[in-house]
């Protein structure tokens, strides 16, 4: 563990801060390697930790009443674990577990809490990502009614890619992605067949490579489009009152 330094963090959302803020929530905190695999909250449990990842990605998980652990949503780069504190809830609403090893900075609950002041642009970036996210979920029950199994593989493929913020290999195992896309094991070997051979995936043993990259955007849905124009406009909007701010 070490106490983030730099001048950029990596992550999306910090890197909008003005610096006095910005350093104010790098001084709380640590960065922590994260193993894949590694949980970090659960459902109904504690959050003592608020996650701001830079080079890990977070599965989110929603448990069911048997103990079946369903795959809601993937967050990296581009988000925060830790929504349900900042809306006044003092427990996780789900889990999260790291999918892409690599690294976050980590606040203490209570300290980002205090730092969280009304009228300091980290509570408005805060809130926008809040916004983002509900409409994100809105979104994702609209592609899974409407759009086909290989056009959401494709979204969620260019979207891990782009929360991993690298180009390196996805460790994404049959069973994960059929789990994300609410289908059988099945199906994904059939949908990946079908996108190996058309050049643009190569994938072996959960190890998934994208080799073209256009070719995923033209053969997804909208929805990948349309959810990230979104959080581009949030992040601009965030932007200006930055500006507006220094210019005071």
């Amino acid at each position: 563990m070490s106490t983030m330094k730099s001048e950029r963090s990596g992550n999306l959302l910090l890197d909008r801060l003005p610096k006095e803020e910005y350093h104010r929530l790098l001084r709380l905190g640590e960065t922590v390697s994260l193993a894949r695999g590694h949980e970090i909250c659960r459902q109904g449990g504690p959050l003592s930790h608020i996650y701001f990842p830079t080079s890990a990605a977070f599965c989110i998980q929603v448990l069911m009443e048997d103990g079946k652990a369903v795959d809601a949503a993937c967050v990296g780069s581009e988000g925060m674990i830790g929504i349900a504190p900042t809306l006044g809830v003092d427990f996780s609403t789900v889990t999260a577990v790291a999918q892409v090893s690599g690294e976050s900075l980590r606040i203490p609950t209570a300290g980002f809490l205090s730092a969280l002041k009304s009228g300091s642009l980290l509570e408005k970036v805060i809130r926008r990502y809040v916004d983002y996210s509900l409409r994100f979920a809105n979104q994702s029950v609209a592609c899974n009614l409407l759009h086909s199994v290989q056009q959401r593989m494709c979204r969620w493929l260019l979207m891990s890619q782009d929360q991993a913020g690298s180009h390196e290999a996805l460790m994404f195992t049959q069973e994960f992605l059929a789990g994300l896309l609410g289908v059988r094991r099945q199906t994904i070997s059939v949908v990946a067949g079908a996108l190996r051979s058309a050049g643009f995936i190569s994938y072996r043993r959960g190890v998934l490579r994208i080799l073209n990259r256009q070719g995923l955007a033209n053969a997804s849905c909208e929805c990948y489009q349309v959810t990230k124009t979104l959080y581009n406009r949030l992040i601009a909007q965030t932007e200006q009152l930055k500006l507006s701010r220094n210019g005071q």
